[in-house]
């Protein structure tokens, strides 16, 4: 059966409020290193490709998923706690097997992050499994 295909200019986008969580200061312990108690560039990141993982939920297959190949941004300025953010993904095109987003995060004071995500569709079990050999428990 074919894959139905991602039309060109589709887009998602939702809002986020920044807690606590979110922000660079709660992974000071990884490291010991002081961060700022400002939204984190992997938290926003997190969002954006969630917004995108949104629009290729109708093209999934019994089984599978999608899931992050690669993320080119520039995080642009600095959110605080309680701020909103928008996360917004608009689905560009395919290339080769990756599907292609522009994605773009704003708050209240203006644009946050922009930037390119690609995504893959793959079967669920087979990354799981993948996943385990990696740890040796597969």
């Amino acid at each position: 059966m074919a894959r139905p295909e991602a039309k060109v200019g589709a887009d998602y986008q939702f809002e986020y409020v920044v807690r606590e969580e979110d922000t660079a200061a709660a992974l000071s312990s990884v490291t010991g290193e002081t961060y700022p108690r400002v939204f984190a560039t992997t938290r926003c990141i997190a969002l954006l490709e969630l917004a995108a993982g949104k629009l290729l939920i109708p093209l999934l297959r019994p089984g599978e998923l999608s899931v992050g190949a690669t993320v080119e941004v520039e995080h642009l300025a600095a959110t605080p706690v309680g701020a909103r953010v928008t996360a917004r993904a608009r689905y560009t095109g395919l290339e080769g097997k990756l599907y292609s987003f522009e994605v773009v995060a704003h708050d209240g004071g203006g644009e946050i992050m922009r930037g390119v995500h690609k995504r893959a569709i793959v079967d669920e079990a087979r990354l799981l499994s993948s996943a385990a050999k990696r740890n040796g428990a597969g």
